[in-house]
């Protein structure tokens, strides 16, 4: 196919198409995600805990949602799991959250975990020592340092989740593959909104991953909010 002859009028022609779907798709991933952290949370604290009867159950979880595709996932979500529950289906949207909030919640989990788990174990010692239970302790000393360590990979499984969040146009999501789909099926043309989902996706990541960047500055120990104002005025 020559470049040259490419027609971007028909992907301008189904902008609403492309506009809608990107918000979908957004909606999709801060859900997902944020509703991911929160499981993820619990399932990472069961993780490091002693007692067999929480550990095992969250380790099941874990390795159930890693060790199985997402997009089986989201079928069974949609096709199955959701239908024999409630009796019937509630769209896409829940479906779609649903789905990305199990898968994100194993990988959340593992993250959450291994933060923790970095930590001394002198500190829950020393917090214990102090007159802080272990769930004070948890909350108050191991948490705060472990979370500045979890901020990388918890931003990259975000960079993730949004990629992933593509795979719900199997079960009909209106988001931004959808729209490419539908442009490509009415013109039988598959380089101009292909190449305009990927384009927009790129957009999507590059802006997460800057934002990842500013907050990972931002909790570092070694930000100086007073330092910086002081470098930007010098300059």
């Amino acid at each position: 196919m020559n470049f040259l002859d490419m027609r971007w009028d028909i992907v301008w022609d189904y902008r609403e198409f492309f506009i809608n779907g990107l918000w979908v798709t957004i909606i999709l991933t801060i859900c997902g995600y944020l509703g991911g952290i929160v499981l993820g949370l619990l399932l990472g604290l069961g993780k490091t805990s002693k007692k067999r009867w929480v550990y095992w159950p969250c380790k099941i979880y874990v390795d159930l949602f890693r060790g199985t595709p997402m997009l089986v996932q989201i079928l069974i979500i949609h096709l199955a799991f959701i239908p024999a529950v409630f009796g019937q289906s509630f769209g896409f949207l829940v479906s779609g959250i649903t789905a990305l909030i199990l898968n994100s919640a194993a990988y959340n989990a593992e993250i959450i975990r291994a933060g923790i788990e970095s930590i001394d174990k002198g500190q829950m010692e020393a917090a214990r020592s102090l007159g802080l239970t272990e769930r004070q302790a948890m909350r108050k000393i191991i948490l705060p340092q472990a979370f500045r360590r979890m901020i990388p990979p918890l931003g990259n499984e975000f960079i993730a989740l949004l990629k992933d969040s593509s795979l719900v146009t199997v079960i009909a999501a209106n988001d931004i593959l959808y729209a490419a789909k539908v442009v490509a099926g009415a013109y039988q043309r598959f380089w101009e909104p292909y190449l305009v989902a990927a384009i927009m996706y790129l957009i999507l990541t590059y802006a997460v991953a800057k934002l990842i960047a500013y907050v990972e500055r931002r909790f570092s120990i070694h930000y100086n909010p007073r330092k910086k104002r002081e470098e930007r005025i010098a300059s």
